[in-house]
Formats: C-alpha cells, sequence, structure tokens
C-alpha cells in the first residue's frame, strides 16, 4: 500500500508555492494520494486568478523550460491532489473574501491531518 503525502505549504513566495506544486504534482503522478493544504499566505497559491503567475520568477522557470505555477496547477487537478484551504489562515491573513480555484475546499488543520493519516508531512 503506498502512504498518502500531505503538504503544508505556509508562504506565499513563488519558490515555495512551485516547489510545493511540483512535489504534489511528481508523487501523485506515481500514484500516491497526495493533500495540499495551504494556510496564512500559502493560501495564495490556490487563489482564483493565482498571483503567483504574475511574479517574475514564473517568466524566468518557464523560460528555462521547466513546467511553472500555472501548468503545475493543472496538473495537480488532473491527477486529483486533494487541495485544501485553511480556514483559520484565511481569516488570519485577512484573506476571507479571497476567490478560490475550482475544486479547492476551505478546512481545518483537522481535516488535513485526517486525509492524510498515518502518510508523511512535508512543510514549505
Amino acid at each position: 500500500m503506498t502512504r498518502s503525502l500531505g503538504i503544508l505549504l505556509e508562504s506565499g513566495g513563488h519558490a515555495r508555492g512551485h516547489y510545493a506544486l511540483v512535489v504534489a504534482a511528481g508523487a501523485a503522478a506515481l500514484g500516491r494520494e497526495v493533500t495540499l493544504f495551504a494556510t496564512n499566505q500559502g493560501c495564495l497559491l490556490l487563489a482564483e486568478p493565482c498571483p503567483l503567475l504574475d511574479d517574475p520568477r514564473e517568466a524566468q522557470v518557464t523560460a528555462a523550460g521547466v513546467a511553472g505555477v500555472g501548468t503545475l496547477l493543472e496538473a495537480c487537478a488532473e491527477l486529483g491532489v486533494r487541495r485544501i484551504v485553511c480556514e483559520a489562515g484565511l481569516k488570519a491573513e485577512g484573506l476571507t473574501g479571497l476567490t478560490l480555484a475550482a475544486g479547492v475546499e476551505v478546512a481545518g488543520i483537522a481535516t488535513f491531518l485526517d486525509a492524510v493519516g498515518d502518510g508523511q508531512i512535508v512543510t514549505l
């Protein structure tokens, strides 16, 4: 049985958001159940539209031939990565009115921990 993977993203920066998606898509492509839990400024990764798409680093990454945030967001959705935005994180950052991408849930840490079970958790 393949262990589940939980990715906890608390940063709103491009580098961490990008790599959270790299890990999520890679693990899901290998058949693992993946839950991406974004909190605090990390919630911005799952916004619609995603502000990280306008980050100068996004153009650098894609120009280098690396899948960018936009491509990876689509891949994660297609691969069935469960995407959760932390309700407390939204409140703490004043983002309660944030428009979220289709399929993104709003829930708390207990939901994330339950989804991961005895699987691995990576924090970025």
